[in-house]
């Protein structure tokens, strides 16, 4: 069941907003307002723009052109045989634009400018490097949406921590509170019986030197409690201003824990880590494939519509727009490029097969930690119910030694030592639920578990 309320008190002026939450809300709230989830998310919406960017190379890319020239020597031409021989009465034949030089010396072709302008097109038909490309960025969007989901799974890790925290701090700040209260007690008892004249003036000094010896612990859980609200409102991505709670204690935990244990699932198939080395090993591959296509031909289809104007210098009105197009199709075949493309091919064969080998010790390290993280949370619900029992006892040796001290039976060193042991182990209790919870986490984080693959894009 989830718990927020947000609320602005009468003073809207003033007041800062206040938001009670549980550890599921905060998740929720981590999720959609944390600065690196958002980051995350873009980086999947890149690489998606990056897909279609490969795929936009499929279709034909078609361009405008235009050009200008200007000839500082024109092209000569020459002839084996006589040309004035091709004219009617064998005169010569005078060709517009062309300087008349010897038969020897031949003769100058074009005019003094040319501009050119036109339309060209482009379409690949057999691009085998082109098409794995496609493929290649498919993969590279998997492993992006992978690293999101690993950069979730961290933030779940972080406020299941951090709200951990939170109530690790408060409790610790109600059990000192408690000690601090008892401390008072005694010293306000000390003063009426100094007063009825059955206390010494140095039980009350020493009593109220013990509730000021226990002041700095106070303020210091006070402020352990600022801090870890603080750290939790950084990861929820919320305002310093607002008022955090939490709605669960420590002990809240203890109920389940013992099931959970029983039910634990040290099965890696989710991990983020080896999943991303298998895309990662799943890429190479197809880098692997792209290389081997280079060796392949390529053929394209390819057009284009020109106009083309010639003129001698300051005769434009005499030049004429001239249309050619062109259509064709263009092979490659690749056929020595220095053993670039085969040592290329080698160094892909390389990278592959050391993926293998770094597979086989990241596993071996996960479960390494799998196994360390069951045996932290098996050691922490055994101390949790021994601790438990502790507490009992040292309450009931309290209530004894309260009820001995009234009656006088027990000096103020024996009630202060039976309150010493109660605080102690009401902390050493509160802390092994924390290290029982920090353990599940850790699990979890390795595991994969809070966030499944199916569920990496539903937040």
């Amino acid at each position: 069941m989830l718990f927020v309320f947000l609320s602005v008190g009468a003073g809207a002026q003033t007041s800062a907003p206040q938001l009670t939450v549980d550890l599921d809300k905060a998740i929720e709230i981590a999720l959609s307002e944390n600065p690196t989830i958002k980051v995350a998310d873009m980086e999947i919406t890149r690489k998606d723009y990056a897909k279609k960017e490969a795929v936009g190379n499929l279709f034909p890319r078609i361009g405008a052109s235009a050009d200008y020239s200007y000839a500082l020597k024109k092209q000569v031409m020459y002839m084996d045989f006589d040309m004035s021989s091709l004219m009617p009465g064998g005169e010569e034949m005078e060709m517009p634009g062309a300087a008349q030089t010897g038969s020897d010396d031949g003769m100058e072709i074009g005019r003094d400018n040319t501009l050119t302008f036109g339309f060209n097109m482009q379409l690949p038909i057999i691009a085998p490097s082109l098409w794995k490309s496609i493929k290649l960025s498919k993969t590279d969007i998997e492993q992006s949406l992978e690293a999101a989901r690993s950069s979730k799974l961290s933030l779940v890790n972080q406020v299941e921590k951090a709200y951990y925290g939170v109530l690790m701090a408060k409790d610790s700040y109600a059990v000192i509170r408690q000690s601090y209260n008892n401390a008072k007690l005694n010293a306000a008892n000390y003063e009426n019986k100094y007063k009825q004249g059955t206390a010494s003036e140095y039980d009350v000094l020493r009593s109220q030197v013990q509730v000021r010896n226990l002041e700095p612990g106070l303020l210091q859980s006070e402020n352990a409690i600022a801090l870890s609200k603080m750290q939790l409102k950084v990861l929820l991505g919320l305002d310093m201003s607002v008022d955090l709670e939490v709605a669960n204690t420590l002990s809240d935990y203890e109920a389940d824990m013992y099931a959970e244990t029983l039910n634990i699932d040290t099965v890696l198939t989710q991990n983020t880590n080896l999943r991303q080395l298998d895309l990662q090993t799943d890429y190479l591959r197809r880098v692997l494939e792209v290389q081997k296509m280079s060796w392949y031909p390529t053929l394209s289809a390819t057009a284009m519509y020109n106009w083309l104007d010639m003129f001698n210098n300051g005769k434009y009105g005499d030049s004429h727009w001239n249309p050619y197009s062109t259509v064709g199709l263009s092979l490659s075949i690749p056929i020595f490029q220095g053993l670039t493309r085969y040592y290329k091919v080698k160094q892909a064969k390389v990278s592959v097969a050391a993926m293998s080998y770094q597979r086989e010790n990241l596993l071996r390290n996960l479960s390494m930690q799998v196994q360390a993280s069951v045996d932290n949370i098996q050691k922490s619900v055994k101390q949790i119910a021994s601790n438990r029992e502790g507490v009992k006892q040292a309450e009931k040796a309290y209530g004894i030694m309260q009820k001995s001290f009234e009656i006088g039976s027990a000096t103020f060193v024996d009630l202060n030592d039976a309150d010493l042991a109660l605080t102690n182990s009401r902390l050493a209790y509160y802390q092994a639920i924390y290290d029982y919870l920090a353990a599940k986490s850790e699990l979890d984080l390795i595991l994969g578990n809070r966030i499944s693959p199916d569920e990496k894009n539903a937040r």
